[in-house]
Parts: structure tokens; C-alpha cells; sequence
């Protein structure tokens, strides 16, 4: 029934516009003034009365535990007839439509920031309320750190932290090392190929080139994971032992590699997109100048889309930053410290996900941990923000 009557609902305030504009145009026809507002606005008008308080009385309706739904139907229904019949008469060429209309639009857009700023809010609350209990369990120092992770509470006293270990040196080291890898290979291949795309490639290979550099985007993330698992690991621990290296069969080396792979076109589109922004006239003077066309590009096109390029480079970052299955798959679980890009490493993500998952009691330590990795996280990608904001700033300020 609520579906039925959010359809009925919608039809109602389409009519409403219809008759809405058509009046103001009879008004404008008859020669008793000029519209104050456009008759697109006068049918907004109207919609806006009928509709909403309709939808105001099927929420307030639906939320209420006692009243049937077809008698939630009914009503509002009912209460968007009387919208209808009430605002109708009011067309008139002195009313002020656009006023209104526009007053209804700002109070919707100021809604929609307000939920998600309190969305935001609610996320960090969480995160800190959270984190809090758990630093009430653990010190503060021991978590940030401390070298041995291993939060599972032991069987026997002997083993290592038999009440569980939260240090979670060894969870960041394998979270900065699996991103230092992935941006190595995705900075340079997609901000070189967004050059070439934008500068020396013609019109037939762009069209061509670009398309296939952004499948790579629409690819499921379990899919790069099975291809570093079954090839790509594989492949680097052959290699390796041919060479005389040894390899973990789950290293960093694989997951970063191909982590790399999938945020290149992050960063390729966004640089190409922000490259191809740089106003043309900056590259005719330089070349008028005598600048070869490499020179441009490195002197004037580059520093000139900076802000745009750091921006790619940061959501590229993010997005390695938050990647979990290809980690599963081809890093592993192991938290190790170490810098050693062929062993197995683990990232924050990743034990987040392993500390959610399981019959642990949500107060214990072992899952409270997981609130503490996320505030850190997100600490972290508030970091990078500002300093690409700083970045930004200072290099709008030269080039605008």
C-alpha cells in the first residue's frame, strides 16, 4: 500500500504542476497584468503544496505504529487534494511564486548538507566513543606503539599476550608499505599515460586508449584479488626462487602490485581530466616562447593542474588505503613488522574486518580494537586532506 500510495502521490503532484503553469499562462493570456514569477514556477507552487504535505502525512503515517496503511494512504491523499485545492486559487500575476519556490529549494538543500554533516558527526562519535572504551582496556601508548599485534585472547599463558596484544605498529608498517607499492605503480603509469592522452595522443587513439584504461575501474575488487593470488603471487615467488630470493607464497610485493594496477584510473582520468582544464593560451605563449612541447608540459601544463593532480593522487591513496580483499587474498593476515616487500604483511582494514567477524562479545577488547584501527584511519585521511589542501592553496594562489 505505501508503495501504491507514494506512486499515487507523485501522479498527484505531476497534475498539480500541469495545472498549476497552465493557469498562470490563462492569466498571462488575459491581459490582467504581467506575472510577477514564470509560469514554471507558479506550477512548482502548487506541486509543492499538494505534494508535500502528502508525503509529511505518509511518513508521519508510516511511522506511527496504530494506523493501518491503506488508512496512511487515504489520508495523505487526502491532505495532498486539499494542498491542491487550496493553492490553485492563489495564481495570480502579482503572487510571488519564485520567492517561495526558491525559499522550499534552499531549505531542502540546507537538509540534505545537515544530514550529512550529522552523518558525519555520528560516524566520528562512534569512532571515539568507541575507541575510548577500548583505551580505557589498553593504554594509548601500548596501541600506537607497540610492536606485537595479536588481539585474540590465548588458551595457554604462554603463548604471546595471553590477555591479547594491541600493538598496531605492525598493522600500520604493513598498511604504509602495501600503499607505497601501489602508488609506485599507479602515479607514475596513470599521470604518464593522462599526458600522453592529453597532449600527444590524437583524437582516434584517445578514443580508443581512454575507454580501456577505465574498465580497469569497473572491475570487482575479488577479481584482482583471485589474479594476485593465482598469478601474480605465484609468478613473483617463482621468480624469486629462481634468483635466489625467498618469497612468502602471501607478500606485499603481489597485493601492491596489483592494488597498483586497479587505482590507475584514478589517477589517469582525474589527470586527464585537470590536465585537458589548463587553458590553451598557456600553452601557445610558452610554445611562442620557444618552449619545446616536453618543456610546456613539464614547466607551465603540469604546474597548472597541480591542485587537480594532487587531488587524483589523494583519492588513489584512499582508495589503497580502504582496499581489504585483494589484501586477503594475496598479503595475507599475518601482522608482521617488517619492511621486507616479498613476506606477508597485513593492513588496518583488513583486521578490521577480522575483529568485526566471529562470535567475540562486541564489548571485549578484541573488538573494540577495530573502532581504535578506524579512528586511526580516519586521523589519518584527515591528514592527507589538509596537506592536499595546503597544496591546493598554494598553487591556485600562483596560477589563477
Amino acid at each position: 500500500m505505501t508503495a501504491f500510495s507514494l506512486a499515487a502521490l507523485l501522479l498527484l503532484g505531476a497534475v498539480a504542476f500541469w495545472m498549476g503553469r497552465r493557469r498562470a499562462f490563462q492569466m498571462a493570456a488575459s491581459g490582467r497584468g504581467r506575472l510577477h514569477s514564470r509560469p514554471v514556477y507558479h506550477g512548482h507552487f502548487v506541486a509543492l503544496a499538494c505534494a508535500g504535505p502528502g508525503f509529511a502525512t505518509l511518513l508521519l503515517g508510516s511511522l506511527l505504529p496504530g494506523p493501518p496503511p491503506a488508512a496512511v494512504g487515504l489520508a495523505s491523499f487526502g491532505v495532498a487534494s486539499a494542498g491542491l485545492v487550496l493553492a490553485l486559487p492563489r495564481i495570480a500575476p502579482a503572487f510571488r511564486a519564485r520567492p517561495l519556490v526558491e525559499a522550499v529549494a534552499r531549505g531542502v538543500f540546507a537538509a540534505c548538507s545537515g544530514i550529512a554533516i550529522l552523518a558525519t558527526l555520528g560516524i566520528v562519535l562512534s569512532l571515539v566513543f568507541e575507541a575510548a572504551r577500548f583505551f580505557d582496556r589498553v593504554p594509548v601508548a601500548d596501541f600506537l606503539f607497540g610492536l606485537a599485534w595479536s588481539p585474540q585472547t590465548a588458551i595457554r599463558a604462554d603463548q604471546v599476550g595471553s590477555s591479547g596484544a594491541f600493538g598496531a605498529v605492525p598493522v600500520f608498517a604493513g598498511t604504509l608499505l602495501i600503499t607505497l607499492i601501489a602508488m609506485g605503480v599507479a602515479v607514475p603509469i596513470g599521470l604518464l599515460s593522462a599526458i600522453y592522452l592529453s597532449e600527444y595522443a590524437g583524437a582516434r587513439a584517445r578514443a580508443s586508449f581512454k575507454p580501456a584504461l577505465e574498465i580497469l575501474a569497473g572491475i570487482p575488487t575479488v577479481v584482482y584479488g583471485f589474479f594476485a593470488a593465482l598469478s601474480v603471487g605465484p609468478g613473483i615467488r617463482a621468480f624469486g626462487e629462481r634468483i635466489g630470493l625467498e618469497v612468502a607464497s602471501e607478500s606485499a610485493l603481489s597485493a601492491g602490485l596489483v592494488m597498483g594496477v586497479m587505482i590507475i584510473p584514478f589517477v589517469s582520468s582525474l589527470s586527464d581530466d585537470v590536465i585537458n582544464a589548463v587553458p590553451q593560451s598557456l600553452r601557445e605563449g610558452s610554445l611562442a616562447l620557444g618552449a619545446t612541447t616536453s618543456e610546456t608540459i613539464r614547466r607551465v601544463v603540469i604546474p597548472a593542474a597541480l591542485p587537480g593532480i594532487v587531488g587524483a593522487v589523494l583519492l588513489a591513496v584512499s582508495r589503497a588505503i580502504g582496499e581489504t580483499m585483494i589484501v586477503v587474498m594475496a598479503a595475507g593476515l599475518a601482522a608482521n613488522l617488517t619492511l621486507n616487500p616479498l613476506e606477508a604483511v597485513t593492513t588496518v582494514t583488513v583486521q578490521i574486518v577480522t575483529l568485526l567477524v566471529g562470535d567475540q562479545e562486541f564489548d571485549s577488547a578484541k573488538t573494540l580494537a577495530a573502532f581504535a584501527l578506524g579512528l586511526v584511519l580516519f586521523v589519518v585521511t584527515l591528514a592527507l586532506n589538509v596537506i592536499a589542501l595546503r597544496v591546493v592553496r598554494r598553487y591556485q594562489e600562483q596560477y589563477d
